[in-house]
């Protein structure tokens, strides 16, 4: 189980990048309507909510539910390659949390709540992997109106 935990991390990670890997330092700024995020803001975000799932699945309260103070985090990232290093040591650190989890700390539930109440704690992956699929879904339309090619997630 552990291991294919491990694996899913990794693939959602290279996913992720290979999706990306179009958007340079200079489309750090970019942002389809001044309401939106930017493309380092997205990035850090996609950190920052892999941080917040591996997070919950560590504490016995569950999830940090203080989106503000989340945002206030993310809005001084204006570097893509900023952005792209936290998500990269964000990765590193989810996989050494579940390496370092128990199988029986992996199978006990979240504490009753809004967001996976109940769930084992190794669901925590599958949130990282909807979530930071979603923006990578973003990210590649961020890229289109910006004249670039997205690649394929799935192969090179």
């Amino acid at each position: 189980m552990k291991q294919a935990l491990l694996q899913e991390l990794k693939t959602i990670e290279l996913f992720f990048d290979r999706s990306t890997s179009c958007l340079t330092e200079e489309d750090s700024g970019f942002k389809p309507t001044d309401e939106m995020l930017t493309v380092a803001h997205q990035v850090a975000h996609v950190a920052q909510s892999v941080d917040w799932f591996v997070d919950g699945m560590k504490s016995e309260a569950g999830f940090d539910m203080d989106f503000e103070a989340h945002w206030v985090a993310v809005t001084p990232i204006v570097s893509l390659q900023v952005a792209r290093e936290w998500v990269s040591r964000s990765f590193t650190e989810a996989a050494k949390v579940v390496e370092e989890m128990t199988e029986e700390q992996l199978l006990s539930p979240f504490p009753e709540g809004i967001v996976m109440g109940g769930a084992p704690r190794m669901a925590g992956i599958d949130g990282i992997s909807d979530h930071t699929a979603h923006h990578r879904g973003a990210l590649t339309v961020y890229s289109r109106l910006l004249g670039n090619i997205p690649a394929m997630p799935y192969m090179d």
